[in-house]
């Protein structure tokens, strides 16, 4: 279905409940912004590009309004979430936050291993290709390899969640331009700060990471005039 998407979902594991399917399809369509903020979630339309019943689709999308990732509009019916500004505002403050708490615990609880999987992480960013997509997926395994290196299963959950409505945002940063060579730069010293120990110097680095994204996002939402628009199927 072209008027849906130009791509077909994720290959169904037949293992899996066409809820869990259907629920697993969409969610990575949300969260790597493919449907962006604001795009009407027709549950027949969907069905059919997921290539199962409705009432699988139905118990699908339930599940990603409780999780915030969808939201009943007026006139409009099931829309992905978007964001305001306030919103904005606040996500960042708390993803500094975690962030810097999680380069802290690094520092002082990663093991050899997982700071050398953060150091091959950073070197293989040099060689990616200039793709967005590829640049996002590559950013949140490196900022994965962090929470892995924390060694603080519930941290690590918070982070997931608040990544999840990071989507909610719109187009990555990762697409702007030289955004992503200075990323490596902060991303390198991150890792030197961990691989060295300071846990002082991890969460410094860590939260100015955030925040020179946040200056990014705010310039990226003033130049696309505020408020994402409702959006049609595409």
């Amino acid at each position: 279905m072209a008027t849906i998407a130009e791509h077909r979902p994720v290959e169904r594991d037949r293992s899996r409940s066409a809820a869990d399917y259907a629920y697993a399809a969409l969610r990575e369509e949300i969260v790597e912004g493919r449907f962006a903020p604001g795009r009407r979630m027709r549950e027949i339309e969907l069905a059919t590009w997921l290539g199962i019943s409705r009432t699988p689709t139905r118990q699908a999308l339930s599940r990603l309004e409780i999780e915030g990732l969808v939201a009943l509009r007026p006139r409009a019916g099931l829309v992905v979430s978007s964001l305001d500004a306030a919103a904005m505002e606040e996500l960042y403050e708390m993803r500094g936050a975690l962030e810097g708490t999680a380069a802290s615990m690094a520092a002082r609880h990663a093991s050899a291993r997982d700071v050398e999987a953060l150091v091959q992480l950073v070197e293989a960013e040099v060689t990616l290709p200039e793709d967005a997509t590829i640049r996002y997926r590559h950013n949140l395994a490196f900022h994965g390899a962090i929470y892995q290196a924390a060694h603080n299963r519930y941290l690590m959950k918070s982070l997931q969640a608040l990544n999840d409505a990071i989507a909610l945002l719109g187009p990555t940063t990762m697409a702007v331009e030289g955004r992503f060579a200075d990323a490596h730069d902060e991303h390198r010293r991150i890792v030197a700060a961990i691989a060295a120990q300071d846990g002082d110097k991890a969460e410094s680095e860590a939260r100015a990471h955030v925040g020179r994204a946040l200056d990014l996002r705010r310039r990226m939402r003033g130049a696309a005039g505020g408020e994402p628009a409702d959006q049609a199927p595409r």
